[in-house]
């Protein structure tokens, strides 16, 4: 078949498609098949091809900062609330360069990243990271959900912030209650503006491990009372971790009937939660694969990168699928999988993007992975060898081989 092409991915193992080739032409995804011709080629020898992997919450402003890991959730707020004053629009973006660099160079071809503001940081942090936005929009699609780290009603001023961040562009709003001195009233305010706005509403929700006092039904209760369906998205969630089996069934099914989706963040919620325990320490991570099965939307998701909330991770949202795995015992290859959704399929139904995935006429959003199967590559933490955007090589590895 030969259509001319930009580019043929010849010889690899499509996801959903299976060994098949897959031809690029301005930017767009323009056939799927075996043996096509008619445009340069690079040879896969069998690797998996994926769509590009999506980082559904991750902060980017505060990345990378030289501060030591946090002895739990206040903590790690209060360790970063003290450097914010001192932050500028080029500390912020040396940082948050060096993060984005590293997600990008391990698949990621879009992203929602949350960005704080409150009067110490001000705006410097949705300036900073608009910046870099359009730096390297020719490699990753950036949204930016900001949201009030340390509270609204505790903290004055910080909802005018928030207004003129969104008034200014930015695509979601974000919410952190359990932050605040009035946890209820920040929510109904949050909801308010979101549909204010008429933008998508993310929150950090339900944060330790005390089953009582969840926020998370009257986030299934506003979401519904505000005709939000499909448009709410809970991260960390922890609390769920340390519910019986039918009361999570039953949180889970009114997830799924409000249209709430689920973000969980495994490395920062296994770093910081627990630590009053000295042994039989809780794991802390919310059952993602348990919700799934209900029909919650579920997503896993990188959060903090060395800083006091997780003081290690290197950008790889197949290492955070790994670790999941791993914490929540799934090692079965449909299960493997799944983790695998909760880095792309998943994580665009939470980002409601329309255009995500290997179909013909579809974004050439693409990432190339040493690995046979989605399930393969989980287990393996399988390395990209080649990554493109909108048809366009961004990066490109070897494949490593033992030479004697």
């Amino acid at each position: 078949m030969a259509m001319g092409f930009d580019l043929i991915l010849q010889g690899g193992v499509v996801l959903g498609h299976g060994a098949v080739d897959l031809g690029l032409r301005k930017g767009r995804i323009a056939a799927i098949a075996p043996g096509l011709s008619g445009g340069p080629v690079k040879v896969l020898a069998g690797a998996l091809v994926t769509p590009g992997l999506i980082e559904t919450h991750i902060h980017l402003d505060k990345s990378c900062l030289s501060v030591p890991g946090a002895d739990g959730l206040a903590d790690a707020i209060a360790k970063v609330s003290a450097l914010k004053e001192a932050m500028s629009v080029e500390d912020i973006m040396a940082r948050a360069r060096r993060t984005l660099e590293r997600c990008i160079l391990q698949g990621t071809t879009r992203m929602r990243t949350h960005v704080e503001v409150d009067p110490a940081i001000g705006l410097r942090g949705i300036e900073g990271v608009k910046r870099l936005r359009e730096e390297y929009s020719w490699a990753i699609d950036i949204e930016i959900c900001v949201f009030p780290q340390e509270g609204l009603f505790n903290r004055p001023g910080t909802e005018a912030l928030l207004i003129e961040a969104l008034e200014g562009g930015a695509e979601v709003l974000g919410g952190c209650s359990y932050a605040d001195s009035d946890p209820g009233a920040h929510l109904r305010k949050v909801f308010e503006l979101a549909v204010r706005y008429g933008v998508d509403l993310d929150l950090h929700l339900d944060f330790d491990l005390d089953p009582m006092g969840a926020e998370l039904p009257e986030v299934c209760a506003l979401t519904v009372e505000h005709g939000m369906q499909g448009r709410v998205s809970v991260g960390h969630v922890t609390k769920l971790s340390a519910l019986p089996a039918d009361q999570l069934a039953a949180m889970a099914e009114r997830m799924r009937e409000a249209g709430v989706a689920a973000v969980i963040l495994p490395a920062t919620d296994l770093f910081l939660t627990g630590r009053g325990v000295d042994h039989n320490v809780p794991r802390g991570v919310a059952p993602a694969h348990r919700l799934a099965a209900q029909g919650v939307c579920c997503c896993l998701s990188t959060n903090n990168v060395l800083n006091p909330f997780t003081p290690f991770g290197d950008g790889s949202l197949m290492r955070i699928a790994n670790l999941f795995a791993n914490v929540a015992q799934v090692g079965d290859a449909a299960g493997l999988e799944g983790c695998f959704g909760m880095i792309s399929a998943q994580s665009a139904r939470v980002m409601r993007l329309p255009d995500y995935g290997l179909d013909v006429g579809g974004v050439a959003d693409v990432v190339v992975f040493d690995a046979g199967s989605a399930a393969s590559a989980v287990a393996e933490i399988a390395v990209p060898l080649l990554g493109i955007k909108r048809g366009r090589v961004v990066f490109e590895r070897e494949k490593v081989g033992l030479k004697w």
